[in-house]
Parts: C-alpha cells; structure tokens; sequence
C-alpha cells in the first residue's frame, strides 16, 4: 500500500485549522492520559495504522505501560487496569465513533456524566470528533505509520 496523496500539503488551511482544534484540546483541562487514550480506542475502531501507531507511542513516552495500552482494545475484560473514569471515557469514545449504530444511549451519557463535568464532557466530545477526523484522512488517504518500512 502506498500513500495517495499528502494531506498536509495538498491542504495545508485545512491541517492548520485541525491543528487549533488539536491545541485546544492539549489545553482543555482534560488529563493527557484520557486524551490519548480516546485517541487510540478511536484509531482502534476506526482501523487507522497511522493513529494506532502514534498513541500507543504517546502513551508509553507519558509513563502508561504496555500491558495496559495493549488492552485498551479490551478494556472491559482488563479487569482493574482502567479506572471508572477512564472506562467513561472509553465508553463515551466508543459510542460516538460507533454513532450511527449506537446514536450516543442514555446508559452510555450517564456514564461518562458521573464522572466528568459538563465541560469535560464537551471536551472529551470535541476529542473523539478530532480523532475520527484525523481517522478518516489518513485512511482514505492511506497514510503510512511513521515507522512503517518504506520498500
């Protein structure tokens, strides 16, 4: 496989003004760990090399080992691995990029309310969005993971 075109240079506009998007996520309040943890489950769901392979990196360079980043896809069975909060977070990452099918349940926003404030919550939303975007170019555009062999 190789890559279709450059996004970044093809609509440099356009990645600037994702990149605002990304930054105010950085600084939205929301812990680092939660972030790049809606970050990979999203990657995870949508498929996305590109993604999966700079998450699971980010998450290891900010301290989270292994074991627990490799069951991100899992972490329902991973027993106390993740936190209540995280399990929200996951939950909520899961059911938005999932929309079509699950349209965002009750059950689902109860989760993720009893642990996050309004504004977190609005945070984590704009998060998960952020993410199946970036999903979505790299995809359909077949960006390659930075570590991928180049042949």
């Amino acid at each position: 496989m190789s890559e279709r075109i450059d996004f970044y240079t093809a609509s440099p506009a356009g990645m600037k003004a994702l990149a605002g998007v990304s930054a105010y996520v950085a600084k939205s309040g929301l812990p680092h760990d939660i972030i790049e943890l809606a970050f990979l489950r999203v990657s995870e769901i949508n498929g996305c090399a590109y993604c999966i392979d700079m998450h699971t990196k980010a998450l290891h360079k900010a301290g989270l080992p292994w074991d627990k980043i490799v069951l991100t896809k899992v972490w329902r069975e991973a027993g106390s691995w993740f936190s209540s909060r995280e399990q929200a977070a996951l939950a909520w990452a899961e059911s938005l990029t999932l929309i079509a099918q699950t349209h965002a349940p009750d059950e689902v926003f109860a989760q993720v309310q009893a642990e996050f404030s309004d504004k977190e919550i609005a945070d984590l939303t704009i998060t998960i969005g952020l993410m199946n975007a970036y999903n979505r170019l790299a995809i359909a555009l077949r960006k390659l993971p930075d570590s991928a062999p180049r042949l």
